[in-house]
């Protein structure tokens, strides 16, 4: 499935997706071979581009490779403050915001783009017009508690009805997380049952 898609962005979109619906387990093999190439290649890929330096920032960390944060540097002015033009990219900030919580001791850059993100991001909430879309329900999400923190299990339910909203969701890939879940919760269901058989006797 993940190598029917050739651009790396769209590899990278696709895996954030299956981990936050909670589905990675299924394609662990494959991603591995993705994050690994776009780990090989991250220093000279898109740049200028914050979004994808971001988003693969934050999937490369939190799939255990040793990325330096120094690649947003391209992204600050010489008075070192993240530069006005990325101020407008919401969804690049919001991944930057994201990443910023997978910082290691003495990452200052990460500090000063979880305060910058943070300060738009929430301007960004507080003026939203429609705050059901699927981009606006993840800036409030986020903001609430930043992934990095949060609970697999419930985020995947929390992110399969906000993945429902989104225009362009893979109803295939929809459909497959919530038989997953129900499967999840069904196991639990009747391992609770049989574990309150033993207790009452």
């Amino acid at each position: 499935m993940l190598h029917n898609v050739d651009d790396l962005l769209l590899q990278l979109e696709l895996i954030d997706v299956l981990g936050r619906l909670g589905l990675a387990y299924l394609f662990e093999d494959q991603i591995k071979l993705i994050m690994n190439n776009i780990y090989y290649h991250f220093d000279n890929w898109r740049q200028d581009n914050l979004y994808s330096k971001a988003l693969g920032f934050r999937l490369l960390r939190q799939y255990g490779y040793k990325v330096s944060a120094d690649i947003f540097n391209i992204f600050k002015d010489k008075d070192e403050n993240f530069k006005a033009r990325i101020c407008g990219d919401f969804k690049g900030m919001l991944h930057l915001y994201e990443a910023s919580y997978l910082l290691v001791e003495g990452e200052t850059i990460l500090e000063d783009a979880r305060r910058c993100a943070t300060k738009l991001l929430q301007e960004f909430d507080q003026s939203r017009v429609d705050g059901n879309s699927y981009f606006s329900l993840l800036v409030s999400h986020a903001l609430e508690l930043p992934l990095h923190w949060r609970n697999t299990r419930s985020e995947a339910r929390w992110f399969i009805n906000a993945y429902e909203k989104k225009q362009d969701m893979n109803p295939l890939l929809l459909a497959l997380a919530k038989l997953g879940f129900n499967l999840v919760q069904e196991e639990h269901r009747v391992d609770l049952q049989n574990s309150s058989k033993y207790v009452l006797l």
